[in-house]
């Protein structure tokens, strides 16, 4: 459905409309009436907040971020082993273009086979696998409360989003004296519906850009998570950061469009149909990070 697109690109970090340097807090536990406009008004003005009360164990979220560290410190010939299933989600070697970054990465965390092929690539201890298989459990009802949250706030009922793969992926930002107060990754939106990311509990660096072109730090905060429409990481010490994100992608052959409730003589559809997996190979081949992708399917384009 076009809908999450648009919200994903066009009211997404790095196009940001909000002046507030304070992340929204949501949380999910004292779910009120007025929680709901607050989290309505946080994804249409910031495209970014942050959720506690989440029911996802601390214990957990501590063993996923040690196995993500050890993955990542494998040996290069073996991460290689972590393929695409489609363009960008295995292994991501740090690149010209983004020197200091390097990621792991499984294309659906709803499918235990790609679970399992994923630890079988990278040699997973059999409590290393658990914990991944654990986590991607608990990520999966999370993301499905938030996704029904949010689609329920804008007066669609139903889990519209239950079927849809969930990507997961591990990051990891090398920083030196040298390379300090530069880009960890290019300035980017998330071309997915939402991202839920367990953030580097001592080590900031996510930074979102308001329309003024300036950019809004987003400090850690342990035991919370940050739900984000579009993100860019930038690092201000000589360290290595570590964060874990999941990305609740589109449906993998349904075409998307605007759903009828959200579309009337005053809200025309804006976008022509189309679907994840065509939009996906666009972005990639186009190398387009920054929300030109959606604009090729513009209705005036037609």
């Amino acid at each position: 459905m076009i809908w999450i697109s648009e919200l994903a690109l066009t009211n997404g970090s790095v196009m940001a409309q909000s002046k507030e340097s304070v992340v929204p807090v949501i949380d999910l536990e004292d779910f009120s009436l007025q929680s709901s406009k607050k989290l309505l008004e946080a994804c249409e003005a910031l495209g970014c907040f942050r959720v506690v009360h989440h029911k996802i164990p601390l214990q957990l979220l501590s063993e996923m971020k040690s196995v993500a560290r050890h993955l990542l410190d494998l040996p290069t010939e073996t991460k290689r082993r972590n393929t695409d299933t489609i363009a960008g989600s295995g292994y991501m070697a740090p690149s010209p273009t983004n020197p200091l970054y390097e990621a792991l990465g499984l294309y659906d965390v709803n499918s235990s086979e790609a679970v399992d092929a994923f630890c079988d690539q990278l040699e997973a201890t059999p409590h290393q696998r658990e914990t991944i298989k654990s986590y991607a459990s608990e990520m999966h009802q999370l993301a499905m409360d938030i996704a029904h949250k949010i689609t329920k706030c804008l007066g669609i009922e139903g889990d519209v989003c239950i079927r849809w793969p969930m990507q997961f992926r591990i990051n990891k930002y090398s920083f030196t004296e040298e390379s300090v107060g530069s880009l960890g990754v290019q300035l980017h939106t998330d071309s997915t519906f939402l991202t839920i990311l367990q953030e580097d509990e001592s080590v900031g660096g996510l930074e979102l850009m308001n329309n003024n072109g300036g950019f809004i730090p987003v400090q850690p905060n342990p035991g919370s998570l940050l739900v984000n429409l579009g993100d860019i990481a930038k690092c201000k010490e000589a360290t290595t950061r570590v964060s874990i994100a999941v990305f609740l992608l589109g449906p993998k052959e349904k075409t998307m469009e605007a759903p009828p409730e959200l579309v009337d003589a005053d809200h025309p559809r804006l976008y022509l149909p189309f679907t994840y997996e065509d939009y996906r190979k666009r972005l990639v081949s186009g190398a387009l990070h920054t929300g030109e992708a959606l604009e090729l399917y513009a209705m005036h384009q037609a």
